[in-house]
């Protein structure tokens, strides 16, 4: 079986809304009120009505220099776990270097182990040159794949994409607005359509939160059930954190549910319970 649908919501899903409002400018200056660094967001992965998962989000404490930009490192792990672990087992890690300026990658990372598949990969950025060069190591790592890919101006990758949409003011957009976006994943750019659909208040394990709803329109897929299968709750406020993730995929219902946080730059959006 294989096994990536079960945190592709976490993964996949920031990418649908990760990347939008892309300015022109390859040296934009993206204003950040949102993260900082020593940020960590935790969350359980349900399969139904069973916990099958964990996964986290952090920023280093340290800030590091990449391509002479100073850059966050951003990681995101995910693992199964319990039943779930003997026979689907994922040991996976995502990891961008984050221009502080720019919100655009440096750098991405990704080191895939999912039963007996593994692939490991690096990214280079060139937002000058608009191109992005690749390194990926397979099962046998003396196997190696290069290429250099012409990229658009302001590309995201996955988890890079997730803090740029974190800066976006949601005050200025209108419920139904579709927003569309760009990124580069798996040697491919490619466009997806955003839609902003307001404001809920939702349940989370960490508490009940004001929040901010976002729906990608998928493309035809053999993971998610239709193009309205995912929707994802940042918390309406300055932190605009991912609090919840719901998707209807075709293995069954999924859900990415923040439990834990700390770090934050400012006060998490809770509803104070009577």
């Amino acid at each position: 079986m294989n096994c990536r649908w079960l945190l592709a919501p976490l993964i996949v899903l920031p990418l649908a809304g990760l990347l939008a409002f892309q300015p022109s400018d390859a040296l934009r200056s993206v204003p950040n009120n949102s993260f900082k660094r020593g940020e960590v967001l935790q969350y359980k992965v349900h399969y139904g009505l069973i916990n099958a998962a964990e996964a986290t989000i952090e920023v280093s404490d340290e800030l590091h220099r990449i391509n002479d930009r100073t850059c966050f490192k951003a990681t995101v792990t995910g693992r199964t776990t319990g039943s779930f672990d003997v026979f689907l087992r994922i040991r996976d890690t995502w990891r961008t270097y984050l221009d502080t300026t720019s919100i655009l990658p440096q750098r991405f990372f990704r080191n895939i182990e999912e039963n007996n598949y593994r692939r490991r990969e690096t990214v280079d950025f060139d937002h000058q040159k608009d191109v992005a060069q690749m390194e990926r190591h397979g099962k046998d790592k003396n196997k190696v794949k290069t290429g250099t890919y012409k990229v658009p101006d302001n590309v995201q990758d996955i988890v890079s994409g997730f803090y740029y949409l974190r800066t976006v003011n949601y005050d200025q957009r209108r419920i139904g607005e579709v927003i569309r976006v760009q990124g580069f994943f798996d040697e491919n750019v490619f466009a997806m359509d955003v839609v902003y659909k307001g404001r809920e208040t939702v349940e989370t394990k960490a508490g009940t939160v004001r929040a901010i709803k976002l729906v990608p329109k998928m493309p035809s897929n053999k993971l998610f059930k239709g193009e309205n299968a995912i929707s994802v709750y940042l918390s309406d406020d300055r932190n605009k954190i991912p609090v919840l993730i719901q998707a209807e995929m075709f293995v069954g219902a999924v859900k990415v549910d923040m439990y834990k946080y700390q770090g934050l730059k400012t006060r998490l959006n809770l509803v104070a319970q009577n």
